[in-house]
């Protein structure tokens, strides 16, 4: 098996439908291609920083930032019907609450130092989409670490501090003055850009021309 060498650096949010069906179509391709060179490291991007650090009522928030209603409906039928076709368990309209989402991201950071990230961020998009939990919920984000392995007291605890909240916000702001300016974003090896989630396919062949570049070299 090729050795984790090249970094996949990707940008996103845990209320980013688009960024749990790119995740889900990525982990797909990653387990098409068990030898790829790739080592995933997630990063905060946050949609709505200026939602209260309560969060706020989702349909009311969706509506006012869309303008109306209706092209609240609209653009949730549109990523539903996406969601759909790329096989991905989702029910766009059941969660309630859109949070801040700055927790979310402290955890997924400490997961990083963990060796868990992929799996809290995944249960993170599962928490969300799938069953319409807060994920602004200390109590939430808490539950959601010690089902994926890591100490649930101990969470609970950095998430009633400020621990990492000034670092967490500091790479969004980071992130943005580099461009990021929607999510998902990838970025394949410091260098290249994939913005979007991609088909199947595209990551598929992204994977077999880099393990065609390193056993060239």
């Amino acid at each position: 098996m090729t050795s984790a060498t090249i970094p996949l650096d990707v940008f996103s949010d845990p209320v980013c439908p688009w960024c749990y069906i790119g995740k889900s179509i990525l982990d797909r391709a990653l387990e098409s291609r068990p030898a790829h060179a790739f080592r995933v490291e997630w990063h905060p991007f946050r949609l709505n920083p200026d939602i209260p650090s309560e969060g706020a009522n989702r349909a009311e928030w969706l509506e006012a930032k869309f303008g109306d209603r209706q092209k609240a409906a609209a653009m949730a039928a549109q990523v539903q019907a996406a969601a759909d076709e790329a096989g991905v368990q989702m029910d766009i309209t059941r969660a309630t609450r859109m949070p801040n989402t700055i927790d979310a991201h402290r955890l997924i950071h400490w997961a990083g130092l963990e060796g868990a990230q992929n799996r809290v961020v995944d249960a993170l998009f599962r928490a969300y989409f799938r069953d319409g939990l807060d994920i602004g919920s200390h109590a939430v984000l808490a539950d959601l670490a010690g089902a994926c392995g890591m100490d649930r007291d101990l969470v609970a605890r950095l998430l009633a501090s400020d621990a990492d909240r000034d670092d967490l916000l500091a790479r969004d702001l980071d992130a943005r003055q580099k461009g990021v300016t929607a999510v998902p974003t990838f970025l394949i090896d410091r260098q290249f850009v994939i913005p979007g989630a991609q088909p199947l396919e595209t990551w598929q062949r992204i994977i077999d021309e880099i393990a065609e570049q390193l056993e060239s070299k």
